[in-house]
């Protein structure tokens, strides 16, 4: 078995921690404008490499894999030590959540969240699904316990179940935890073996499905395919879909094929179109989590106009999660959750609701 072997101090750990945060914002927000579009038509309206925020004004926004992210760190925070507590407290998030009317939630999680506020405990909300919901909260929780992988194993089963049931799914945001706790832990020229890293997401691995993924991916690393190749090889010349047997290998690929290069692999693959904010911001998750903040080019977080969630609050709440989940010992004592302005979130939203509705009709309009 991969033997996890903690080698961070204090100081690169929170880089890490707020590197999977970030790395999930800027690839959610860069990917947005683009979401359902075919890799060809989106370039023809937005252009290729190197990308830059395009919603509206030169400026990008979170959707709700950002915000998911945020709610796992906060969930995390308020009970770090038992998953079915870290479940029940998410679980309330996600129903406050939905109330404030995201402009971006998936089928499956709005069911599992009908069904929390039907009095379901959360270890039977979830429904049958392999939708992308629990790997976009993963990257996260492997980030934050990156060296106790039993414990990550546990945290990410109780995510996932609260929202989906599928044991692919299950598979999937293990996959995608293991993969950010490993680069966190090793780093990208841990990575670059990319055979080791290949055996610890084997043996992480629960479904036939997955084994003949990971074996796909191998085979493609080792002719060197690029991932429009490994694209075209999984059925996804048209844009990578919302199922978590599409979305993960797309995003492991990214991750061991450009471990130290986090916008060259973002940009791969918001460019293969499709569901490109959830892709884009599980890659950014994996990359922030193995080469930490300081590799986020800054004119991707300058171009954020996020509030009351902004860059800053994030980067405070990956300070505190850094506090509460060191390299050592245990912490002395919790940290909390971060205060936010909730009553800042429905206008945000509503706002946030009419800039896509906007953007969606440009869509009917040329280039096609």
């Amino acid at each position: 078995m991969i033997a996890f072997v903690p080698d961070m101090d204090s100081r690169s750990r929170q880089d890490l921690i707020t590197g999977a945060l970030l790395g999930t914002l800027v690839g959610d927000a860069l990917g947005l404008p683009r979401e359902g579009l075919g890799p060809r038509r989106a370039h023809r309206m937005f252009g290729g490499a190197p990308l830059r925020h395009r919603l509206v004004l030169g400026r990008g926004f979170a959707s709700d894999d950002t915000e998911h992210a945020c709610m796992t760190g906060q969930a995390l925070l308020a009970q770090p030590e038992d998953a079915p507590r870290f479940a029940r407290n998410l679980g309330w998030r996600l129903r406050g959540w939905f109330l404030a009317l995201p402009a971006g939630i998936g089928w499956a999680t709005v069911r599992a969240i009908m069904k929390l506020w039907c009095g379901f405990p959360p270890e039977h909300s979830g429904v049958v699904s392999a939708g992308n919901g629990p790997a976009m909260r993963a990257p996260l929780l492997g980030a934050c316990l990156a060296a106790q992988p039993e414990r990550l194993d546990a945290f990410v089963r109780a995510s996932t179940r609260l929202t989906h049931r599928d044991p692919r799914a299950e598979d999937g945001a293990r996959l995608v935890a293991r993969a950010a706790a490993y680069g966190a832990l090793h780093g990208p020229e841990g990575v670059k073996d990319s055979q080791a890293a290949l055996r610890m997401l084997r043996e992480a691995t629960t479904t036939a499905d997955f084994h003949a993924v990971l074996d796909t991916l191998s085979a493609q690393l080792a002719r060197g395919a690029s991932l429009t190749e490994l694209a075209e090889v999984l059925g996804l010349g048209r844009g990578v879909t919302g199922y978590v047997m599409h979305t993960v290998p797309v995003a492991l690929y990214a991750w061991l094929r450009h471990p130290d290069d986090l916008p060259r692999a973002v940009e791969e693959v918001i460019l293969l179109g499709g569901d490109t904010d959830t892709v884009g911001a599980i890659v950014g998750g994996m990359l922030g989590a193995t080469v930490g903040a300081g590799a986020i080019p800054q004119a991707w977080l300058d171009g954020v106009a996020e509030w009351p969630r902004s860059t800053q609050w994030m980067r405070t709440l990956a300070e505190r999660l850094a506090r509460q989940f060191p390299s050592g010992e245990p912490p002395a004592e919790r940290t909390g959750p971060l205060a936010l302005f909730w009553p800042g979130l429905l206008p945000r939203n509503l706002g946030v609701l009419a800039i896509v509705l906007a953007h969606g009709f440009r869509r009917l309009l040329p280039p096609y």
